[in-house]
């Protein structure tokens, strides 16, 4: 009896087991097949990414101003790791890759062992050598071929790329960037990231337990990568380059050349300026200490920064005396006899012998003060703040770089506000109309105001970017249609504005006689701007030139520099004067190189060739305006 009922509970056990196990097999392979399935195949198929080739930057002429070059970058693949503090020596030791750190990729990487980490970019070709011996005792690291940027000259417009970080993975993970990815970080380059970047694509291999390609499959297993498209600006390298070299040492400003009838930038340059190549290697302590002195060289003054713009604003304030009939052109306001007494307090000229009584014209040509103190005490401030909202010196201009600042132009509120002020507001006022006080504005805001009078009264968005080339061709208007309005003055206001322009350069008296330009006609204004920055006015030009037609609109700024006909003047001539010197060659395009040709232009330049050997193929130099904007002459030639 015992012995059956032993046997018995023996069989049941069996039996129980037996279910169990069952159970457990049909759980696996049926409820949890799939699941399993996936996971043996992760570990059997590895999915590669394969990066594609970033876009380029051109400029107007097809020259590089950012290139592809190639690079040779480290990578750890953590799943074959043998010894973690070898590795962690071995690195720290010829990588500066801290054990923390290493500690940390490991950690980040957990769930994908296999896939490859970037450890380190752009290695010296000497390193891989000195090293070469070595690397075959750490199977986990792997040198591949790649490519970086390279930065043709220091600029501030393209920025720089930098690897994606942890904030930025974070954001963009769903767009398929990888823990390894590249991104634009700052100007051109992280503004155009979705057209420079591309799309990685994929390669499926089969490997066996080490992690080795046992290349069984042999077809339809990849997926090509899309790479970016590149950028051709409207910079023309020569007269960045020639711009550079006229513009100071040793001084903080920047300088602007646009093109009138487009609103394309020519030249984009802010000093000091540093040289984005420091950016693709690991930055030490020292050059990291160098970029943030106070002369602020990673500062992009153009459109990062705001200034008083002193007298280059008194067209904003004149035209609207003209606009609202306070004044016509043959006004003539209070007598300057080196400044204007305003309640209890003394407004002073920058001419302490005065000028007299001047109307609109003379006054800007000889910058008087007293003549825009006058002014303005005669008009409502709030309407004087819209006005100088509609003329584009107070918002963004919108061109394509990020992080572009407003200016400001303060209102019967602000000073309420801020001030607690609601009355007696004349004084405040006073600075105003001269660019002074609480008026701030971008030195591009003042170049594109500038560009509106060259080009008859259009206010035009300003841009860098013309057209994409590659695998598509995008045109800066197809992207995004540029903003285009009026300036809020009627054509008597505008001649009136530019025959004041016109008397500053040529006129006897006028404050930038200094800007002569042989074969052109030439209008500006300069400006010295009072300032908390130090004792010594910023000095600013703001002007353009027409030949047939209106051609460019030059702005030179200068922090602490002195006066703006002494100082910012002379550089703008100089500017003004190589363009003319060089114009067919300025002018005239250049072809599309043979990388950037569709097939219908490879085809089309191959018959041209073949049909006409004896003509160099060429285009016509670019059409002048419909209508060249007249010249004062006669009485308005003050």
């Amino acid at each position: 009896m015992t012995r059956s009922v032993q046997s018995l509970v023996f069989r049941v056990t069996l039996g129980v087991l037996f279910l169990l196990l069952v159970g457990a097999l049909f759980r696996l392979q049926v409820l949890k097949g799939d699941y399993y399935r996936r996971i043996a195949e992760s570990n059997f198929v590895r999915i590669r990414r394969v990066v594609a080739t970033r876009g380029e930057i051109y400029d107007s002429k097809y020259r590089p101003i950012v290139s592809n070059i190639p690079s040779h970058d480290l990578y750890l693949t953590s799943g074959r790791i043998g010894n973690t503090e070898r590795l962690a020596m071995f690195l720290k030791a010829n990588f500066g890759i801290k054990p923390e750190e290493l500690r940390k990729l490991v950690f980040e990487q957990r769930f994908k062992t296999y896939e490859e980490i970037l450890l380190a970019d752009n290695l010296p070709y000497e390193m891989i050598l000195v090293l070469s011996e070595r690397m075959g005792d750490f199977p986990e690291l792997t040198i591949r071929s790649g490519t970086t940027r390279s930065y043709m000259y220091p600029n501030h417009f393209t920025g720089y790329v930098g690897r994606i970080d942890e904030k930025e993975y974070s954001r963009y993970r769903e767009e398929d960037y990888s823990l390894n990815a590249y991104i634009g970080k700052t100007g051109l380059e992280c503004y155009y990231e979705v057209l420079l970047r591309g799309r990685d694509g994929k390669e499926i291999m089969q490997v066996d337990a080490q992690g080795k390609s046992l290349e069984l499959f042999s077809k339809n297993t990849s997926i090509p990568p899309q790479n970016g498209l590149s950028l051709i600006l409207t910079i023309d390298n020569d007269l960045q380059e020639y711009a550079n070299s006229v513009f100071p040492p040793g001084i903080k400003g920047c300088v602007i050349v646009t093109d009138v009838k487009t609103g394309g930038i020519l030249a984009y340059l802010s000093k000091p300026d540093y040289d984005p190549n420091i950016f693709m290697q690991k930055i030490s302590t020292e050059v990291w200490a160098g970029l943030n002195t106070p002369s602020k060289p990673l500062l992009d003054r153009i459109i990062h920064a705001s200034y008083p713009p002193g007298s280059v604003y008194k067209p904003v304030t004149g035209s609207k005396g003209l606009e609202t009939g306070v004044i016509d052109r043959y006004t003539r306001l209070a007598s300057c006899g080196g400044g204007l007494k305003i309640g209890n307090r003394f407004f002073r000229c920058w001419s302490s012998a005065g000028h007299g009584s001047l109307n609109i014209v003379d006054a800007h040509k000889v910058s008087c003060d007293v003549f825009f103190y006058d002014l303005i005490s005669r008009m409502d401030l709030d309407a004087v703040a819209a006005h100088a909202k509609a003329c584009g010196v107070v918002e963004k201009t919108g061109i394509d770089l990020p992080n572009e600042r407003n200016g400001f132009y303060p209102d019967k509120k602000y000073y309420r506000d801020k001030l607690g002020v609601t009355s007696g507001l004349n004084g405040y006022k006073a600075n105003l109309a001269i660019g002074q006080g609480e008026v701030l504005t971008t030195p591009l805001q003042m170049n594109t105001f500038y560009a509106a009078i060259a080009r008859g009264g259009m206010w035009v968005q300003p841009y860098l970017m013309k057209q994409t080339m590659g695998s598509r061709r995008i045109t800066r208007d197809q992207l995004q249609a540029l903003n285009k309005h009026p300036l809020p003055w009627s054509a008597s206001t505008m001649k009136a504005i530019r025959d004041g322009l016109w008397a500053v350069t040529n006129a006897p008296g006028g404050t930038a006689r200094a800007v002569r330009v042989p074969g052109a006609t030439s209008y500006g204004k300069t400006g010295s701007a009072q300032n908390f920055m130090g004792s010594v006015t910023h000095a600013w030009f703001c002007g353009f030139i027409e030949t047939d037609k209106p051609e460019i609109v030059v702005t030179v700024f200068m922090e602490n520099a002195g006066g703006g006909g002494a100082m910012a003047a002379p550089v703008a001539n100089k500017i003004f004067n190589y363009y003319i010197g060089n114009l067919e060659k300025i002018r005239q395009p250049a072809p599309i190189p043979p990388q950037f040709r569709t097939r219908e232009e490879r085809s089309g330049a191959a018959s041209e060739q073949s049909e006409i050997p004896d003509e160099t193929p060429g285009s016509e130099p670019r059409p002048a305006l419909e209508e060249p904007v007249e010249t004062p002459t006669g009485e308005n030639s003050t």
